[in-house]
């Protein structure tokens, strides 16, 4: 069959949160925006993230009054990324992130509000905040997507309650108290009542949350502005007129499509963390790895961009945004993963021991800083490990709290119930006295609220992770009421943090650090600038937004620029 051809001023290859910022940005500016995504789905990891943003200086955080500089800012990137710190890109970051934010604001659906207290990662370092650089995502009705909502990715069954219901951080916290306040118990019936009502005619709650709320909010505003979005859509090759990039080769519906893009080519397509090239990577410890990145975030971009003499990262601190991972296998055969970010490792009655039954690790510190720490001690898999009285309130994993019956998780051999803290490490298979000891010592310290071991609940992040109704420290209870509960954690990750080298405006650079015409990459396929380091909660998506809104700005101005239309004309006229 021959080839079909298009043309199109802008084609986004991916669907996330970097890649759909610069679509809608590109589209409410006026151009023709194609965005081909390889799966079956829109959305890719983004969809099934947090959604939070890390930004300095925004509307909401000026508004709530936060004390924060310029210079705080770059004065704690430069200490927590170290060697790799890049002042151009810190510098663009700072400068354009909270502009980038107040135009999606204005000019799209997007909509976020300040985290009223969000501690940086690492609160004691300087030029840290308490609050003011995390917000998260306003809720939205995916309705507004119409026939598209189907198409939008799903969060795995395990992030879901009732199997189709999105919930966001307040609303965890909501349910974990509704049995200790009226208020909680009003806020959960009203959500599931309005679940109810959607599930009349929708597979799943269309009131949407977290990531999934991010990826409908700028996939509507984009589609609003006519881009087209194309599915199960695979780029084989990038076309290259002249010395700059003017299209993409597609794979679509069977058949091979050309499609000419004056304006260039954005690389959005989530990374390598789940294909074959990210074993090559990572650290080796054995085959246990679990990724989060969808399977078809398979490092494409890389391909592309080597095939012209791009430039790849190289020295990160890590080459991935690590995060400890679950995975239950259902009987069926299917495998469903679980990231523990934020739910259970900090709470009071929790700790995580290694294979020989020994804690290894602060639990309540972020989930990359967590993971960090198993490589390092070489441990490729570990335990986190509760008593009754922590699953009765928090929960374990995919284990619900009080009043769920666990039982089928049990019968699935991922969660595991012993009556004493003996039986449970005999089942699990580490050495009873070892962690008779352990626990021993971690309850001791736990009943005065203080870790001596590993100061779990020691800083303000650690405790705004904690309970905050629990005291002395919210992170510290002893594991003291049976049975008890655990679950086997490998080393895991949210995406790749490696990616193509860019400029200031996301344009990728060649091996002579000279930018590519027509070729930038957003998003994971970008080569982080935090330079596989974790700051803070949203430092992925943060960059991923203003710099997606920086690429379609710069193509923009590149289009309308009276030489650059004469020379692009004269590229896609071949």
């Amino acid at each position: 069959m021959a080839t079909l051809e298009h043309s199109v001023d802008l084609i986004v290859l991916g669907s996330g949160a970097g890649g759909l910022a610069a679509a809608a940005t590109a589209a409410r500016r006026g151009l023709k925006v194609l965005v081909a995504e390889k799966a079956g789905q829109f959305g890719g990891t983004s969809a099934i993230s947090g959604g939070a943003v890390w930004l300095y200086g925004t509307d909401q955080a000026r508004a709530a009054g936060a004390e924060d500089s310029p210079a705080a800012m770059r004065t704690y990137l430069e200490h927590v990324i170290g060697d790799g710190y890049d002042p151009a890109l810190v510098d663009a970051f700072i400068e354009h992130g909270h502009q980038a934010l107040r135009w999606l604001e204005q000019h799209t659906e997007l909509r976020y509000s300040l985290r009223p207290h969000s501690p940086d990662y690492y609160p004691d370092a300087p030029g840290a905040t308490q609050f003011g650089r995390a917000l998260e995502m306003v809720e939205y009705d995916g309705k507004h997507l119409g026939p598209r909502f189907k198409d939008l990715k799903m969060p795995p069954p395990g992030m879901l309650l009732f199997g189709g219901m999105m919930v966001n951080r307040v609303d965890i916290q909501h349910f974990l108290n509704l049995r200790r306040s009226p208020g909680s118990l009003w806020h959960c019936l009203k959500l599931m009542a309005r679940y109810a009502r959607d599930r009349l005619h929708h597979p799943r709650g269309t009131r949407l949350t977290t990531g999934n709320a991010l990826i409908a909010r700028l996939a509507t505003s984009a589609f609003a502005h006519g881009a087209q979005l194309w599915l199960r859509s695979e780029a084989l090759e990038l076309i290259v007129e002249r010395g700059a990039v003017t299209g993409v080769v597609v794979q679509r519906e069977g058949r091979r499509e050309r499609v000419l893009a004056r304006g260039g080519v954005v690389c959005a397509m989530g990374g390598f963390a789940a294909g074959a090239l990210a074993a090559s990577y990572r650290p080796a410890l054995g085959v246990s790895h679990l990724s989060m990145s969808p399977c078809s975030n398979d490092g494409a971009a890389l391909r592309l961009g080597q095939a012209v003499s791009a430039a790849v990262g190289e020295g990160l601190a890590a080459n991935f945004f690590w995060a400890p991972v679950s995975e239950l296998r259902h009987a069926g055969g299917e495998r469903e993963r679980f990231p523990h970010l934020v739910t259970d490792r900090a709470k009071p009655g929790v700790i995580a021991v290694d294979p020989s039954g020994r804690r290894f690790v602060n639990e309540s510190d972020s989930y990359h800083h967590f993971v960090q720490t198993m490589f390092a001690k070489g441990i490729a898999n570990c335990w986190l490990v509760c008593d009754a009285e922590a699953m009765n309130r928090y929960g374990l994993g995919l284990a619900r709290p009080k009043p769920v019956n666990n039982q089928a998780l049990i019968d699935a051999g991922y969660l595991y119930r012993a009556a004493t803290p003996q039986a449970l490490a005999q089942a699990i298979g580490i050495d009873p006295q070892v962690f008779a000891t352990t626990l021993e010592q971690f309850n001791s310290d736990a009943r005065n609220g203080i870790d001596r071991a590993f100061d779990k609940g020691g800083n303000s992040y650690n405790r705004y992770m904690g309970d905050p109704q629990h005291t002395p420290n919210p992170c510290l209870a002893p594991l003291a009421s049976g049975p008890y509960y655990a679950i086997r954690v490998h080393t895991g990750d949210l995406g790749s943090a490696c990616g193509l080298v860019t400029d200031v405006n996301a344009n990728v650079l060649d091996r002579n650090a000279q930018p590519i015409s027509g070729l930038y990459a957003v998003g994971n396929d970008m080569n982080s600038m935090m330079k596989g380091t974790y700051p803070g909660p949203g430092i992925t998506l943060g960059p991923a937004l203003t710099f997606g809104w920086l690429a379609a700005n710069h193509i923009t101005a590149r289009l309308q620029a009276p030489t650059t239309q004469t020379e692009t004309h004269a590229c896609t006229t071949n």
